[in-house]
Parts: C-alpha cells; sequence; structure tokens
C-alpha cells in the first residue's frame, strides 16, 4: 500500500470512528435504561479512543514516517447482572439502535482486518490487526444484546 493511499485510508476509518462515536454517544442519551445507557456509553468512550490513536499514527507517519505502537484497549467488564428491560418503552426502536451499532461494528472490523493484510510493517500490521479484534468484540457484546433484549425482554451483559 503505498504512502498516501494509506493516509487516504486512515482519514476515512478516522471519520468512521467518529460517526461511532458520536451515533453511541447519542444513543446513550436517548436510552432510558441506566444498563443500556452504559454499554452505549462505553462503546462511545471506546471508539473516540481509536480514533485519538488514528490521529496519533496519521501524525507520525506524515512527520517521520514511522507507525507506532498501539497497545488496544480492554472494554470494562460488565456488571454481573441482568435487569428486567421494562422501563425501556420503545423496545422496537432500541432493537433498530442497537442493530445500527452492530452494523457498524461489523464494517469496521474488516476495515481494519482488510487494512491489516495490505500493511508490510509488523507494527503497522499488529496496530490494525487489533483494532479490527476489538471492533469484533464491540460486535459481541451488542450482539448478546440484541438477543437477550429480543428474546428475554432484559438488558444482559456478560463477559466476554
Amino acid at each position: 500500500m503505498t504512502p498516501t493511499n494509506l493516509l487516504d485510508a486512515i482519514r476515512v476509518v478516522k471519520e468512521n470512528e467518529r460517526i461511532a462515536y458520536q451515533s453511541y454517544a447519542d444513543a446513550a442519551k436517548n436510552i432510558r435504561h441506566s444498563m443500556g445507557k452504559q454499554l452505549f456509553t462505553q462503546l462511545s468512550e471506546f471508539e473516540k479512543f481509536h480514533l485519538e490513536q488514528l490521529t496519533i499514527l496519521e501524525k507520525s507517519l506524515l512527520e517521520k514516517g514511522e507507525y507506532v505502537t498501539y497497545g488496544g484497549k480492554t472494554f470494562p467488564l460488565p456488571p454481573k447482572f441482568e435487569i428486567n428491560a421494562a422501563a425501556e418503552p420503545n423496545k422496537k426502536s432500541m432493537m433498530q439502535i442497537i442493530s445500527e451499532a452492530m452494523e457498524l461494528e461489523k464494517h469496521a472490523e474488516k476495515t481494519y482486518a482488510d487494512l491489516a493484510t495490505q500493511i508490510d510493517d509488523p507494527q503497522g500490521h499488529q496496530m490494525f490487526q487489533r483494532l479490527s479484534e476489538e471492533e469484533h468484540n464491540h460486535y459481541r457484546i451488542l450482539s448478546e444484546a440484541y438477543w437477550t433484549l429480543n428474546d428475554f425482554g432484559m438488558w444482559k451483559w456478560t463477559r466476554i
């Protein structure tokens, strides 16, 4: 991948991360249930972290032509309890919010995995591979939230 194409790709994924973190922040404001609010707040913070790290990478590539070390970030452990979602007045809307978030995560996972295969630098490859894995974890968390809310009418968030 040429440096110009890489910088263009980084700018695209930065915009995707900005959209994701803002979408999750908006979702957290619209969800009444505390567990759903907590989930989307943490997802928003995670995506904002990705945006910040990609900005650091972009700057390093522009100024020094070097990749940066990306240690990743661990998703906070969820509580061990289940909470009845009856307080969520608009379940259908909530399911749509989660579905859209799942699509964002699936797209981000694939984009980062594709970028990882195009990067020869071991540090750059590792960074994009790790970003892909983190987005996959977000997808799994959202998928579990979707199915437990849909099937059991409760927010359940286990330690994935």
